[in-house]
């Protein structure tokens, strides 16, 4: 299993709990043993090896002089730690922008459909529709999520028949995700890799990702209702292919034909 790269075992630190902002510059920012070490040059901080409560933080500030790990950037999305790069001192934002088109007209229509109860409600029954393959006459979306939980259930236990997987119940524990049967940790990794794939087309035309039409508590809930319109014939049936053999190598081998086609913020280390 590979725990720290899904962010399966770890909760996130609500940003009202958090100590804000912290500034560095003119050093190396690194993960070692999945833990943010910055080793600094004499900048904003003495020079040294500091650990990093990134947890704990809202945002780096990242100055000029600093040069950083792509294993940074997991980490701090994992815990939803914003990087920020600006200017000496922060007098200058020089973050590159969201991925996305010049223009919102689509991210003003989803606001706009998604303030509408009405146009929320046709677009969630829409959404189901094309997952279930029909048009529920349900006016209620909690009805609706009903129906659909009770359809997902029903499809895990017809894959499981087709694949002959010894399926019991979706089972799925964040501090133990390795706990729990092959079955479930494949569903895990597919579903992380589809999820994925919905933020990356919903950044590219820039619209609202804490938007749902069907989540509405998560500030990824238009992700999750993008990555639902493809659990029955993209995760499900890739997570009950990969089940056997190891799940955390053969769900990758098996996405990958559906992607082509579809204050004391730092403590310093004591190490020599």
């Amino acid at each position: 299993m590979l725990k720290g790269r899904l962010g399966l075992d770890q909760a996130r630190i609500p940003h009202a709990d958090r100590h804000g902002l912290l500034y560095l510059d003119r050093g190396v920012l690194s993960v070692e043993d999945g833990c943010l070490h910055f080793v600094s040059g004499g900048g904003a901080l003495p020079a040294g090896d500091y650990q990093l409560p990134y947890q704990t933080l809202s945002a780096l500030l990242i100055g000029p002089g600093t040069s950083l790990s792509h294993d940074v950037l997991r980490l701090l999305a994992r815990h939803g730690t914003s990087l920020v790069a600006v200017g000496t001192d922060a007098t200058r934002l020089y973050t590159a922008p969201a991925l996305g088109p010049d223009r919102s007209d689509l991210a003003r229509a989803q606001a706009r459909a998604w303030a509408d109860e009405r146009q929320r409600l046709a677009i969630a029954r829409k959404m189901y529709a094309r997952r279930l393959g029909e048009i529920l006459p349900h006016q209620d979306i909690a009805v609706l999520r009903g129906i659909e939980g009770a359809r997902v259930k029903a499809s895990y236990q017809l894959l499981a028949q087709q694949f002959g997987i010894a399926w019991k119940r979706r089972a799925y524990d964040r501090s133990r995700p390795d706990a729990s049967d092959s079955a479930n940790q494949a569903l895990n990794h597919a579903s992380t890799a589809v999820r994925a794939a919905a933020g990356v087309a919903i950044a590219s035309v820039s619209a609202l990702t804490q938007l749902g039409f069907i989540h509405e508590d998560s500030d990824q809930s238009f992700v999750l209702d993008i990555a639902d319109l493809y659990r029955e014939t993209v995760t499900l049936p890739i997570a009950s292919a990969a089940s056997s053999p190891p799940p955390c190598w053969s769900w990758r081998r098996a996405c990958t034909p559906a992607r082509t086609s579809v204050p004391a913020h730092a403590t310093k280390s004591g190490r020599s």
